[in-house]
Protein backbone atom coordinates (compact mmCIF):
# COMPACT_ATOMS: atom_id res chain seq x y z
CA UNK A 1 0.00 0.00 0.00
CA UNK A 2 1.20 3.53 -1.27
CA UNK A 3 0.35 6.60 -0.27
CA UNK A 4 -0.47 9.49 -2.86
CA UNK A 5 -1.15 12.81 -3.15
CA UNK A 6 -3.52 13.56 -5.97
CA UNK A 7 -3.35 17.63 -6.91
CA UNK A 8 -6.86 18.30 -8.37
CA UNK A 9 -8.82 15.81 -6.65
CA UNK A 10 -11.69 17.34 -7.28
CA UNK A 11 -12.36 17.20 -10.82
CA UNK A 12 -12.93 14.80 -13.19
CA UNK A 13 -9.87 13.05 -13.65
CA UNK A 14 -9.16 13.70 -10.06
CA UNK A 15 -11.99 11.90 -8.92
CA UNK A 16 -11.16 9.12 -10.98
CA UNK A 17 -7.30 8.63 -9.42
CA UNK A 18 -8.74 8.80 -6.18
CA UNK A 19 -11.61 6.30 -6.60
CA UNK A 20 -8.87 3.90 -8.08
CA UNK A 21 -6.43 3.86 -5.58
CA UNK A 22 -8.63 3.63 -3.04
CA UNK A 23 -9.84 0.49 -4.75
CA UNK A 24 -6.38 -0.58 -4.69
CA UNK A 25 -5.90 -0.04 -0.69
CA UNK A 26 -3.67 3.13 -1.12
CA UNK A 27 -4.56 5.64 1.20
CA UNK A 28 -4.82 9.79 -0.93
CA UNK A 29 -4.43 13.15 -0.08
CA UNK A 30 -7.31 14.75 -1.78
CA UNK A 31 -6.06 18.25 -2.53
CA UNK A 32 -8.59 20.78 -3.85
CA UNK A 33 -8.69 24.29 -4.18
CA UNK A 34 -11.77 24.56 -1.99
CA UNK A 35 -12.18 21.84 0.38
CA UNK A 36 -15.81 23.36 1.43
CA UNK A 37 -17.17 22.21 -2.43
CA UNK A 38 -15.85 19.18 -2.18
CA UNK A 39 -17.41 17.22 1.09
CA UNK A 40 -18.58 14.11 -0.58
CA UNK A 41 -14.43 13.24 -1.58
CA UNK A 42 -14.21 12.58 2.07
CA UNK A 43 -14.14 8.82 2.75
CA UNK A 44 -12.50 6.19 5.10
CA UNK A 45 -8.46 6.40 3.04
CA UNK A 46 -8.90 10.06 1.49
CA UNK A 47 -7.79 12.71 3.48
CA UNK A 48 -8.72 15.99 2.15
CA UNK A 49 -7.29 19.56 2.32
CA UNK A 50 -6.59 22.88 0.73
CA UNK A 51 -3.47 23.70 -1.50
CA UNK A 52 -2.84 25.00 -4.54
CA UNK A 53 -0.64 23.60 -7.14
CA UNK A 54 1.41 26.76 -7.87
CA UNK A 55 2.77 26.98 -4.65
CA UNK A 56 6.40 25.24 -3.61
CA UNK A 57 6.08 25.55 0.13
CA UNK A 58 2.60 24.45 0.19
CA UNK A 59 3.34 21.27 -2.14
CA UNK A 60 6.48 20.49 0.19
CA UNK A 61 4.42 20.40 3.25
CA UNK A 62 1.37 18.62 2.14
CA UNK A 63 3.18 15.92 0.01
CA UNK A 64 5.53 15.21 2.50
CA UNK A 65 5.30 11.38 3.99
CA UNK A 66 3.80 10.23 0.96
CA UNK A 67 4.82 7.72 -2.03
CA UNK A 68 3.65 9.97 -5.57
CA UNK A 69 2.05 12.57 -6.78
CA UNK A 70 -1.04 12.97 -9.61
CA UNK A 71 -1.50 16.39 -10.77
CA UNK A 72 -4.93 16.10 -12.61
CA UNK A 73 -5.32 20.26 -11.91
CA UNK A 74 -7.01 22.65 -14.31
CA UNK A 75 -7.25 26.31 -13.57
CA UNK A 76 -10.80 26.27 -14.79
CA UNK A 77 -13.87 23.97 -14.98
CA UNK A 78 -14.21 24.19 -18.82
CA UNK A 79 -14.40 26.47 -21.99
CA UNK A 80 -17.69 27.41 -21.39
CA UNK A 81 -16.13 29.91 -18.74
CA UNK A 82 -14.16 31.83 -21.32
CA UNK A 83 -10.15 32.13 -21.28
CA UNK A 84 -9.86 36.06 -20.25
CA UNK A 85 -9.05 35.07 -16.99
CA UNK A 86 -6.45 31.75 -17.85
CA UNK A 87 -3.18 32.86 -16.36
CA UNK A 88 -0.91 31.19 -19.48
CA UNK A 89 2.14 30.39 -17.48
CA UNK A 90 -0.37 28.74 -15.20
CA UNK A 91 0.81 25.26 -16.34
CA UNK A 92 4.51 26.33 -16.61
CA UNK A 93 4.48 27.73 -12.47
CA UNK A 94 2.70 24.24 -11.71
CA UNK A 95 5.56 22.24 -13.12
CA UNK A 96 8.08 24.51 -11.28
CA UNK A 97 6.36 24.11 -8.10
CA UNK A 98 5.71 20.55 -8.70
CA UNK A 99 9.13 19.56 -9.36
CA UNK A 100 11.16 22.16 -6.77
CA UNK A 101 7.55 21.13 -3.84
CA UNK A 102 7.96 17.09 -4.20
CA UNK A 103 11.96 17.43 -4.30
CA UNK A 104 11.62 19.05 -1.15
CA UNK A 105 9.39 15.88 0.41
CA UNK A 106 11.06 13.84 -1.29
CA UNK A 107 8.13 12.37 -3.27
CA UNK A 108 10.28 11.41 -6.41
CA UNK A 109 7.19 9.61 -8.59
CA UNK A 110 5.19 12.17 -10.71
CA UNK A 111 2.60 11.30 -12.63
CA UNK A 112 0.31 14.25 -14.70
CA UNK A 113 -2.91 13.92 -16.68
CA UNK A 114 -1.84 15.79 -20.28
CA UNK A 115 -3.46 16.83 -22.82
CA UNK A 116 -4.30 15.23 -26.70
CA UNK A 117 -3.90 18.70 -28.16
CA UNK A 118 0.04 18.78 -28.14
CA UNK A 119 0.06 15.70 -29.69
CA UNK A 120 1.41 15.58 -33.02
CA UNK A 121 -0.60 14.24 -35.93
CA UNK A 122 0.15 12.23 -39.36
CA UNK A 123 2.01 14.97 -40.71
CA UNK A 124 4.01 15.82 -37.61
CA UNK A 125 1.99 18.76 -36.97
CA UNK A 126 0.86 19.31 -33.47
CA UNK A 127 -2.82 18.87 -33.27
CA UNK A 128 -3.83 22.14 -31.71
CA UNK A 129 -2.00 23.53 -34.67
CA UNK A 130 -5.04 22.56 -37.37
CA UNK A 131 -7.82 24.98 -37.06
CA UNK A 132 -9.70 22.24 -38.81
CA UNK A 133 -9.74 19.94 -35.96
CA UNK A 134 -9.13 22.03 -32.98
CA UNK A 135 -10.65 24.98 -32.24
CA UNK A 136 -9.21 28.51 -31.99
CA UNK A 137 -11.06 29.70 -28.83
CA UNK A 138 -9.37 26.74 -27.00
CA UNK A 139 -6.05 27.21 -28.46
CA UNK A 140 -4.86 29.47 -25.73
CA UNK A 141 -5.52 27.00 -23.17
CA UNK A 142 -3.42 24.01 -25.16
CA UNK A 143 -0.87 26.64 -25.34
CA UNK A 144 -0.63 26.63 -21.64
CA UNK A 145 -0.79 23.48 -20.76
CA UNK A 146 1.88 22.78 -23.85
CA UNK A 147 4.24 25.20 -21.96
CA UNK A 148 4.30 23.20 -19.11
CA UNK A 149 4.94 19.78 -20.85
CA UNK A 150 7.96 22.02 -22.00
CA UNK A 151 9.10 23.14 -18.91
CA UNK A 152 8.85 19.66 -17.82
CA UNK A 153 10.86 18.39 -20.61
CA UNK A 154 13.61 21.24 -20.26
CA UNK A 155 14.40 20.17 -16.26
CA UNK A 156 16.84 17.66 -17.06
CA UNK A 157 18.59 18.06 -13.58
CA UNK A 158 15.41 17.52 -11.89
CA UNK A 159 15.17 14.30 -9.28
CA UNK A 160 11.43 13.84 -9.79
CA UNK A 161 10.63 11.14 -11.93
CA UNK A 162 7.91 12.34 -13.71
CA UNK A 163 5.73 10.94 -16.58
CA UNK A 164 2.77 12.94 -18.63
CA UNK A 165 -0.22 10.54 -19.82
CA UNK A 166 -1.86 12.01 -22.52
CA UNK A 167 -5.96 10.62 -23.50
CA UNK A 168 -7.54 10.79 -26.58
CA UNK A 169 -9.78 14.11 -27.47
CA UNK A 170 -12.82 11.26 -26.82
CA UNK A 171 -12.52 11.06 -22.84
CA UNK A 172 -15.77 9.85 -21.20
CA UNK A 173 -16.98 10.16 -18.29
CA UNK A 174 -19.47 7.73 -17.96
CA UNK A 175 -17.36 4.80 -19.47
CA UNK A 176 -17.29 1.78 -17.70
CA UNK A 177 -13.78 0.76 -16.22
CA UNK A 178 -12.20 -1.76 -18.29
CA UNK A 179 -9.24 -2.23 -17.16
CA UNK A 180 -7.27 -2.19 -20.11
CA UNK A 181 -5.57 0.76 -22.04
CA UNK A 182 -2.84 0.81 -24.80
CA UNK A 183 0.05 2.81 -24.69
CA UNK A 184 1.23 5.05 -27.79
CA UNK A 185 3.70 7.48 -28.09
CA UNK A 186 4.02 11.37 -29.29
CA UNK A 187 1.35 10.58 -32.27
CA UNK A 188 -2.39 11.03 -32.35
CA UNK A 189 -3.90 7.32 -32.23
CA UNK A 190 -4.29 6.41 -36.16
CA UNK A 191 -8.34 4.86 -35.22
CA UNK A 192 -10.70 7.00 -35.53
CA UNK A 193 -12.54 6.04 -32.39
CA UNK A 194 -9.98 5.90 -29.75
CA UNK A 195 -11.06 6.47 -26.85
CA UNK A 196 -11.00 6.11 -23.17
CA UNK A 197 -12.73 6.38 -20.20
CA UNK A 198 -11.60 8.48 -17.52
CA UNK A 199 -12.03 5.02 -14.73
CA UNK A 200 -9.01 3.44 -17.50
CA UNK A 201 -7.42 6.95 -17.35
CA UNK A 202 -7.16 6.45 -13.75
CA UNK A 203 -5.93 2.88 -14.09
CA UNK A 204 -3.12 3.88 -16.34
CA UNK A 205 -2.16 6.46 -13.48
CA UNK A 206 -2.21 3.75 -10.62
CA UNK A 207 -0.22 1.32 -12.61
CA UNK A 208 2.33 3.61 -13.64
CA UNK A 209 2.53 4.63 -10.18
CA UNK A 210 2.21 1.03 -8.94
CA UNK A 211 4.68 -0.47 -11.16
CA UNK A 212 6.85 2.37 -12.83
CA UNK A 213 7.43 1.47 -16.45
CA UNK A 214 7.91 5.23 -18.83
CA UNK A 215 9.95 7.77 -17.35
CA UNK A 216 10.77 11.42 -17.87
CA UNK A 217 8.43 11.50 -20.59
CA UNK A 218 4.85 11.97 -22.29
CA UNK A 219 2.74 9.18 -23.82
CA UNK A 220 -0.46 8.94 -25.23
CA UNK A 221 -3.16 6.20 -24.32
CA UNK A 222 -6.20 4.52 -25.47
CA UNK A 223 -8.48 1.61 -25.54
Amino acid sequence: MSSIVIFGAGGRAGRAVTAEARERGHEVTAVVRDPGKYRDIEMDGVRLVRGDVTDVQAIASIASGHDAAVHAVSPFSGPEQGFADLDPEFYVKAADALLHGLAEARVSRLVLVGLFANLKDAHGRLVMDDPSVFPAEIRPFAVAHTAGLDRLRASADTAIDWLMLTPPALLEQGGLRTGRYRVGGETVPQSTSAHLSYADLAVAVIDEIDTPRHHRTRVSIFN
